[in-house]
């Protein structure tokens, strides 16, 4: 790591929403130590000091991102995660897939659950700098009722599937909330609303009793820990953040109820509403159900006014992709969701950047520490070739991401090594129903499955 580094001749974006300037910035010790006028007067007067060109390019906090699996490795369905993984390779490919965060500006993430708990262990490789990846900030196993999160019936009644822990009674739940504490997890994750197979029709239903979420967030708070939760409809929204809930997933479908409980603690909200988006804009590109698509675009429209409303009332809006499903491939869709807040909630592309950047930093319980440029915050930034200020999707085109730091170190952002196939890992689809309509029909009824490029 360099002492001391000037980066000059670009804009900068400090991840506050204040306009662009072009100013000059001054990196020493791993932290912005001044911008502008100063930064040149104490550059001028170090004759180590190193020089980086940015001219042409915006120099602007690294992408937090606050709902990313990275262990997940961009599966095809919950079968794959839950039989179809290994747990030492899951967390080697899981480092493997962090380069490609890097790659596409992305320095800090919130990890909300993972396949065995092993990214707490990838966590704390990357910092004690054995290999190069974001921040990361993670919950262990999700906590679930015998109900099963969004799996239903694929999720064991007791016990561990996948990513999450069912717990039967108040004593497991107490337990389980110390056990993951003591191995490492910075927060705890519940999922708040699950889907009952025989009721899906219904959509996501609160599993949990109001009491159970209050005592979870005593259990957690009594040890310095912070609660999220994953919640639908707004019976789940109202009941996480009256109990006391630090953070709240999607939260859509809110009445005035669940919006007012919200405000009135400011609990803050990642939507992670890019998954959605995608399913609607490119769904009919990888063969996905026109009426599937209108449903999960109706998700955002029907929640954009209340989450416009909580962000008008002070309540932070956090971003998240929820990368590691094959929807959201990670290094592709890292700055989709700014694009999602500017195109729904009406955001500007300076606003949309804030909630990408320094309101992140509540997901890795650092406000005050990255997501801006402020003299005193650590140097987490990244050089893009172009004004993201005037258009948020240039962020999503790797080729313009120009350099990345973390503390002040320079990130290896070079092409990957090729990756082959994972004997084992996923599974291989048959496509569409084979009926003899379809068989011996002219019209080609699918569409051909579509590669997800890699970033070289």
């Amino acid at each position: 790591m360099l002492s001391s580094l000037l980066i000059e001749h670009g804009s900068i974006i400090d991840g506050t929403g204040a306009p662009p300037v072009a100013a000059s910035l001054l990196v020493v010790n791993g932290a912005v130590a001044a911008i502008g006028a100063e930064a040149e007067q104490r550059a001028a007067q170090d004759a180590k000091v190193a020089r980086y060109d940015a001219r042409g390019c915006t120099v602007m906090p690294g992408l937090i991102d606050t709902h990313c699996h990275l262990g997940f490795d961009d599966a095809g369905s919950n079968i794959e995660l839950f039989t179809h993984r290994r747990n030492a390779l899951s967390a080697l490919v899981a480092a493997y897939n962090a380069r490609k965060l890097l790659r596409a500006g992305v320095t800090a993430i919130l990890d909300p659950d993972s396949l065995f708990e092993n990214m707490l262990d990838l966590r704390d490789a990357i910092e004690a700098g054995i290999i190069q990846g974001p921040r990361m900030s993670c919950g262990a196993y999700a906590l679930m009722t015998a109900v099963g999160g969004t799996a239903g019936r694929l999720i064991a009644d007791t016990g561990v599937t996948g990513y999450g822990r069912v717990v039967n009674s108040r004593d497991e739940l107490v337990s389980e909330v110390r056990r993951q504490i003591k191995y490492g997890a910075d927060w705890i994750k519940v999922h708040v609303t699950g889907i009952v197979p025989r009721q899906a029709h219904k959509g996501e239903l609160s599993v949990w009793s109001f009491a159970e979420l209050k005592l979870i967030c005593e259990v957690a708070h009594d040890l310095g820990t912070p609660v999220m939760g994953h919640c639908r409809g707004a019976k789940a929204t109202r009941d996480a953040a009256r109990a006391g809930f630090d953070l709240l997933f999607h939260a859509t479908g809110m009445d005035e109820e669940a919006l007012e409980a919200v405000v009135e603690r400011k609990v803050p909200i990642c939507p992670a509403l890019t998954f959605q988006a995608n399913m609607a804009d490119f769904g009919d590109k990888i063969g996905t159900d026109r009426s599937l698509q209108d449903l999960f675009e109706k998700e955002i429209t029907d929640s954009a006014e209340t989450l416009m409303r909580a962000h008008a009332a002070g309540v932070p809006l956090l971003c998240g992709s929820e990368s590691g499903f094959s929807m959201v491939p990670y290094g592709h869709w890292h700055y989709r969701e700014m694009e999602v807040f500017v195109r729904y909630l009406g955001m500007t592309p300076l606003e949309a950047i804030r909630c990408g950047t320094s309101a992140g930093a509540i997901g890795l319980r650092m406000e005050g520490v990255i997501g801006a440029l402020l003299p005193g915050y650590q140097a987490d930034l990244i050089c893009v070739d172009g004004d993201p200020s005037q258009d948020v999707t240039i962020l999503g085109e790797p080729d313009r991401i120009r350099l990345v730091m973390i503390g002040g170190r320079e990130m290896d952002i070079s092409p990957l090594p090729p990756r082959r196939k994972l004997d084992g890992w996923t599974i291989a689809a048959m496509g569409g129903q084979l009926t003899r309509d379809v068989a011996f029909s002219n019209t080609r009824r699918f569409t051909e499955p579509v590669e997800v490029r890699e970033l070289h």
